[in-house]
């Protein structure tokens, strides 16, 4: 995949408007193998001012599906049809790192392993992402590519 083409598939998962967006999630680095993310605790946080579980869902989500899309390339989506996570820590402060992991990328399913930490490097969330991917349907965006016809 072509550095334009990244830089645009990034560029929408975290645009104004988007969730990602919303939640300050911000891209370091990105690949079918393995997308960086970090995310802020400041603004994700439930009652007792702990980083939200929730939050730690959408930046695995977040990064996963964007891994999925990398490796399913043009012409095709991806919808996230499975998550879990696991809580182990809380974060009050700084911002916390996902990296999200291909563990299986096939044809039809992609599957992530993704670990989030603190800025100490603890960790926060274990999740484990499955995206379906489908082929694009005629006259609708995927993966950042205009539609042709």
């Amino acid at each position: 995949m072509d550095q334009e083409l990244l830089d645009r598939v990034t560029a929408m998962t975290v645009a104004d408007g988007t969730l990602a967006g919303r939640m300050g999630i911000k891209i370091a680095s990105a690949s079918a193998a393995q997308v960086v993310a970090t995310m802020p605790v400041d603004g994700n946080t439930q009652p007792y001012g702990l980083l939200h579980g929730g939050a730690s869902c959408v930046l695995a989500e977040t990064i996963g599906s964007l891994g999925a899309a990398l490796h399913a390339g043009l012409g095709r989506i991806v919808v996230g049809i499975e998550i879990s996570a696991t809580h182990h820590r809380g974060a009050r402060e700084g911002e916390v790192t996902g990296v999200a992991t291909l563990v299986h990328g096939g044809q039809t399913l992609a599957t992530y392993d993704i670990v989030i930490t603190d800025s100490a490097g603890r960790r926060v969330c274990t999740s484990r992402l499955t995206c379906l991917i489908r082929d694009q349907v005629p006259g609708q965006d995927g993966n950042g590519v205009g539609s042709s016809g």
